[in-house]
């Protein structure tokens, strides 16, 4: 079993007692506030717009910044001009819960995406009602008609979705939703093999002939030096995911602006 066959089925296992059931019925009462387009911020002005993640652990990392909280890392990303945050809430393999969302989007004004394994419609109800202006949806993760299923409801629900994928098996998939729903979907490509935990940059730039558009193309993992994201941007990539090499750096927000700063 891989890790990423590990992850899903823990997820599975335990979802029925992992779920905040009055974050699910928040979000199922359909009264939630609107949300913040997270597609809009990764359009905004700028040469490279970056989603910076808060994470204390990983599969591949390990422990990362343990004990930390949202509120020491995240206003900070804001400044440093992080145009959304990603949080994770999973809580055995990356020590995230739904609580770090909720003080993420009390923290800041910028659009914020939930990361977890997403796999059951009542988590995108979960995260509506914890405060969650997008998710993340992993294509390899929803075999078949599950994908149809969890992007129509997202799109329902007024989330913004971050589809990933990892190689081009899966690209045809997500192409449907990124060309049919330019405004609420965005295409992730993981740089990081979610079953053998290797990453390497050169990944997304041999899928670079299958993308119609990079410029809508989200980078993820791998990205750590100024000349990482001056590299995405000569092949007309503008957006990454970055968060385990700043959660790293003893101040998080100084390490994003000098990353932008030297793209």
């Amino acid at each position: 079993m891989t890790i990423l066959d590990e992850i899903v089925s823990e997820t599975r296992a335990t979802l029925e007692s992992a779920l905040d059931r009055t974050a699910v019925a928040a979000g199922a009462a359909g009264d939630a506030p609107p949300t913040r387009s997270l597609i809009d911020a990764l359009n905004a002005p700028g040469s490279f717009r970056v989603i910076a993640e808060f994470k204390r652990k990983s599969p591949s990392g390990g422990e990362i910044r343990p004990g930390s909280t949202p509120q020491e890392v995240v206003s900070a990303y804001e400044s440093a001009g992080a145009a959304a945050i990603s949080c994770l809430t999973n809580l055995t393999f990356f020590g995230g819960t739904l609580n770090d969302l909720k003080a993420v989007k009390d923290s800041v004004a910028i659009p914020v995406l939930r990361k977890d394994f997403v796999v059951d419609r009542r988590q995108l109800l979960e995260a509506r009602g914890a405060g969650a202006d997008a998710v993340l949806l992993i294509a390899e993760c929803l075999p078949g008609q599950a994908l149809e299923d969890m992007m129509g409801e997202a799109l329902a629900l007024g989330l913004d979705v971050l589809l990933e994928i990892h190689d081009g098996e899966q690209l045809p998939r997500a192409l449907v939703w990124t060309e049919q729903h330019p405004r609420h979907v965005r295409l992730g490509i993981n740089n990081r093999n979610l079953r053998t935990m290797t990453t390497d940059l050169g990944h997304i730039e041999a899928l670079l002939p299958q993308l119609p558009n990079p410029s809508s193309v989200v980078a993820e993992s791998g990205l750590r030096e100024p000349e990482d994201l001056a590299r995405m941007q000569r092949v007309g990539i503008r957006n990454g995911l970055i968060g385990e090499h700043l959660m790293r750096q003893p101040d998080p927000g100084a390490a994003l602006r000098g990353l932008l700063s030297g793209s």
